[in-house]
C-alpha cells in the first residue's frame, strides 16, 4: 500500500460520540472513565470494534477469547483504541436445528452493532460454517471499514495409523459401524481423535471453503484461512489485522470498496476450483447481495466451466487435509495457479491491488496443490441442475460423487421428512435398491425449518453390507461440507412452498444428468397438475417469537436465503449521536 495516512481526529465516526460539546458528549467521556480507561488511550484515536463469536459451546471459536487479545495488541500498536463485543456464536456441532436458522440473526446483530457504537472500524473474528457469512453480510450492510479473522483449521484427526478428517471421516466410519465393520471399541477410540484440537473442521469443509472465499474477496490478511488454529502464526495474523483495520480507517477504505462484482467472482472461482463446499453457494449469493451485487447459480455454473479443481484436499480430492493445504502454500499459492482467471486489480484490506498481494506467492507441493496441467478435476466441483423437479437449480458436488451415478435414472422412494426417514431407512419393505433415487421434502428453509444438513441421506444398512457406499440423493437441504457422495441439494423452490418436490411419489421415475445439468421427474405434466390441485400446504412451523420472524421473511436457496427485508435495497441513517 502506499504510505501510512492519519484522518483527524474530528474525521473519525466515534468523534460524534466523544469529541463534541454537550451533554452527550460528556456523558460518553464520563462513562468511559467508568470503564477505567484514561482520555489519552482513546481520544482522538480510531475506535475498533472486535466482534468476537467466541463461546464455552462452540469448538470452532474456543481459541478466540485470547486471539482476541492478539488483534487488540496490533490495534494499540497501530495507534488505535480496541473494544472487544460479544456476539452470537453459531455452532455447527450443537446449535438445532441448524445455525443456518440464526445466520440471518447473527447478520443483523452484526450490523446493528456497528451502527450503534461509537466505531470506526470492526475486526470480525469467526470460522464455524455460518459466522463468516453472517457476519460479513452485517458488516456489509454497515460499510465501515472491516477485517475478517478466520478461526482456522483444527489439528489432523488421529486413529490407529489413519490420519483422520473431521466429519469425512466420521461418515466414513459410521457407515462402516452399520455395515458391521467395526464395533463399540472402536468407535470409542474414534471419538477420541477425530477432534483433537481447537479449530473449525480442518477438511475443504463449509469453514474452510467459507474462510478461504473471505480472505478470496480480499478481507483477511494475506494467507489467513489456512493457518491452523493453534499455530502461532494464528496469533501473529490476529495482530497483523489489528493493526490493518487502523490503517483501514484512517484511509477510509470501507467495505464497499473491497466487496466489488469482480471480488464475488473470484470467490466464487475459488469456491469453485478449490472444490469446495456446496453451501458456499447460497452463502456468497447472500453475501454479494448485501454488497448490491447480483450473483446466481448462473455465475456459479458459468465460472464453473472455466476452473479446473486443484487442490487436493478431502472431501473433493483424495489426501490430504487444511494443515497440509497451509504448508503447500495456502490460498495465496493456490491463487498463484489461477491468476489468469482473477481480477487482480482489485483493492483488499492489505494491498491497493490483488496482484500486489499475490506478488511472490508459491506452491511447495504439487500433489497437494495441483498444477493446472494434473488437476483433481478437469472443472470446478460445484454443477448447478435445472429441470422440472427444480426449476429454479439445485446443485451437487459432483467431484465427491461415485462417477456412474452421474447420469443415472431411477426409482423414487420418498420420504416426507427426516424424522420419518430415519426411523424407517432401514425398514426393507420399502424395497430399496442400489438404484433407487432416496428423496427427501420439507427439509428447505422454511420446511425444516432452517435448511439443515440433512442432505447427505443414510444408505439402508442392509445395502452397506452389500458394499454399497454411495446412492443418488435428492432434497430441499443442504449438506455439510465435510460430507460426499452424489446428493442433489438446494432444490428450490423448496417442497414446504409447493415447489415440484413437492409432488413426487415413491415409484416415479427420476433421471440425473450432471453432464446435461438436468434433473428431471418423468411424469407427465398433466399428472404433476392433477397432483398439485389436491396438494395442501403444510403447517406453520413457528407462530410467534424469531422462528415467525424467519418464516415470514426467509427467501429461497437460489436467492441466498437472506431476509426480505435486510436484502432489500436502501439506506439507513448513522444514529445522531448528540
Amino acid at each position: 500500500m502506499t504510505e501510512p495516512v492519519r484522518r483527524r481526529p474530528e474525521d473519525l465516526r466515534s468523534h460524534q460520540w466523544y469529541g463534541t460539546e454537550g451533554l452527550r458528549s460528556f456523558s460518553h467521556r464520563a462513562r468511559t472513565r467508568q470503564l477505567g480507561y484514561l482520555p489519552e488511550e482513546h481520544l482522538g484515536k480510531p475506535v475498533v470494534a472486535i466482534l468476537n463469536t467466541w463461546s464455552d459451546i462452540n469448538p470452532c471459536h474456543v481459541h478466540l477469547r485470547d486471539r482476541a487479545q492478539a488483534v487488540k495488541r496490533g490495534v494499540w500498536q497501530a495507534g488505535g483504541f480496541p473494544l472487544e463485543f460479544p456476539v452470537s456464536t453459531l455452532s455447527e456441532t450443537f446449535q438445532k436445528p441448524t445455525p443456518m436458522l440464526y445466520r440471518n440473526l447473527l447478520a443483523m446483530e452484526t450490523e446493528e452493532l456497528l451502527r450503534s457504537y461509537p466505531v470506526d472500524g470492526a475486526v470480525l473474528m469467526g470460522g464455524c460454517d455460518k459466522t463468516t457469512p453472517a457476519l460479513l453480510m452485517g458488516a456489509a450492510s454497515a460499510d465501515l471499514p472491516t477485517v475478517f479473522v478466520p478461526a482456522g483449521p483444527m489439528l489432523p484427526g488421529h486413529w490407529r495409523n489413519e490420519v483422520l478428517g473431521s466429519g469425512t471421516d466420521m461418515w466414513k466410519y459410521w457407515d462402516d459401524k452399520r455395515a458391521g465393520l467395526i464395533g463399540d471399541c472402536e468407535m470409542a477410540e474414534l471419538e477420541n481423535g477425530l477432534a483433537r484440537s481447537p479449530g473449525h473442521c480442518m477438511t475443504m469443509g463449509t469453514a474452510s471453503t467459507l474462510t478461504a472465499a473471505a480472505e478470496a474477496l480480499g478481507v483477511t490478511v494475506p494467507g489467513a484461512s489456512s493457518i491452523p488454529a493453534v499455530d502461532s502464526g494464528h496469533d501473529r495474523m490476529a495482530a497483523k489485522a489489528g493493526m490493518t483495520i487502523v490503517d483501514l480507517v484512517h484511509r477510509d477504505r470501507r467495505l464497499s470498496s473491497i466487496l466489488t462484482r469482480d471480488a464475488f467472482e473470484d470467490a466464487v472461482t475459488t469456491v469453485l476450483g478449490l472444490g469446495g463446499s456446496t453451501n458456499a453457494v447460497i452463502h456468497l449469493i447472500a453475501m454479494a447481495g448485501r454488497s448490491g451485487v447480483k450473483l446466481t447459480l448462473d455465475d456459479f455454473d458459468r465460472i464453473a466451466r472455466t476452473v479446473p479443481v486443484l487442490a487436493n484436499v478431502r472431501p473433493g480430492g483424495q489426501t490430504y487435509l487444511m494443515e497440509d493445504f497451509h504448508f503447500a502454500g495456502g490460498l495465496p499459492g493456490f491463487l498463484s495457479r489461477i491468476t489468469d482467471l482473477l481480477h487482480l486489480e482489485r483493492p483488499t484490506v492489505s494491498y491497493d491491488t490483488m496482484r500486489e498481494q499475490l506478488d511472490g506467492a508459491q506452491v511447495h507441493n504439487d500433489d497437494v496443490i495441483r498444477p493446472r496441467d494434473n488437476p483433481v478435476a478437469d472443472e470446478g466441483g460445484v454443477a448447478v441442475l435445472r429441470g422440472n423437479l427444480c426449476p429454479d437449480g439445485a446443485v451437487i458436488k459432483h467431484i465427491s460423487a461415485e462417477p456412474h451415478l452421474l447420469k443415472h435414472t431411477g426409482p423414487a422412494v420418498v420420504f416426507d421428512d427426516y424424522r420419518t426417514m430415519q426411523r424407517t431407512i432401514d425398514d426393507p419393505d420399502l424395497g430399496i435398491t442400489a438404484d433407487t433415487v432416496l428423496v427427501l421434502r420439507n427439509a428447505g428453509p422454511k420446511g425444516g425449518p432452517g435448511m439443515p444438513e440433512y442432505g447427505m441421506l443414510p444408505i439402508p444398512d442392509r445395502l452397506l453390507r452389500q458394499g454399497v457406499r454411495d446412492m443418488v440423493r435428492i432434497s430441499d437441504a443442504r449438506m455439510s461440507g465435510t460430507s460426499y457422495g452424489t446428493c442433489v441439494l438446494h432444490v428450490a423452490p423448496e417442497s414446504y412452498v409447493g415447489g415440484p418436490l413437492a409432488l413426487v411419489r415413491t415409484g416415479d421415475s427420476i433421471t440425473l444428468d450432471v453432464e446435461a445439468r438436468s434433473l428431471q421427474l418423468n411424469v407427465e405434466d398433466e399428472e404433476l397438475e392433477r397432483r398439485r390441485a389436491e396438494w395442501t400446504p403444510p403447517p406453520t412451523r413457528y407462530e410467534r417469537g424469531y422462528g415467525a420472524l424467519y418464516n415470514e421473511q426467509i427467501t429461497q436457496a437460489d436467492t441466498g436465503c437472506d431476509f426480505e427485508f435486510l436484502a432489500r435495497p436502501g439506506t439507513v441513517q448513522d444514529p445522531y449521536a448528540g
